[in-house]
């Protein structure tokens, strides 16, 4: 079982910067690929980017290629996502979550079995 709480939601301008944070609980993290989720308003959950187990491979939507990085340190149990260059569209409640020992970072939401309750991200224009 793996317990996971996001932080670093917040207000935030346009063309700003943002970092999440993802600590998770129990003593096999480093066995986890970990992925982040968001969902707006009236949207489905739409994936964001995700990081292997080792760290070795990740991926990111289009939507935020560039400006996102994802990482973690399996040495503290926690995952992070640095958002640069925010824009409006990013506004969603983002979601951290834990699946298997991945090869490739998976981006189906199906992939996960955990999932932290969400921090919400608003980005004023």
């Amino acid at each position: 079982q793996v317990q996971l709480v996001e932080s670093g939601g917040g207000l935030v301008q346009a063309g700003g910067s943002l970092r999440l944070s993802c600590a998770a609980s129990g003593r096999t993290f480093n066995t986890y690929g970990m992925g982040w989720f968001r969902q707006a308003p009236g949207k489905e959950r739409e994936f964001v980017a995700a990081i292997t187990w080792s760290g070795r491979d990740t991926r990111y939507s289009d939507s935020v290629k560039g400006r996102f990085t994802i990482s973690r340190d399996n040495g503290k149990n926690t995952v992070h996502l640095q958002m640069n260059s925010l824009k409006a569209e990013d506004t969603a409640v983002y979601y951290c979550a834990a699946g298997g020992l991945f090869s490739i970072a998976p981006t189906r939401p199906t992939a996960y079995n955990y999932w932290g309750q969400g921090t919400q991200v608003t980005v004023s224009s």
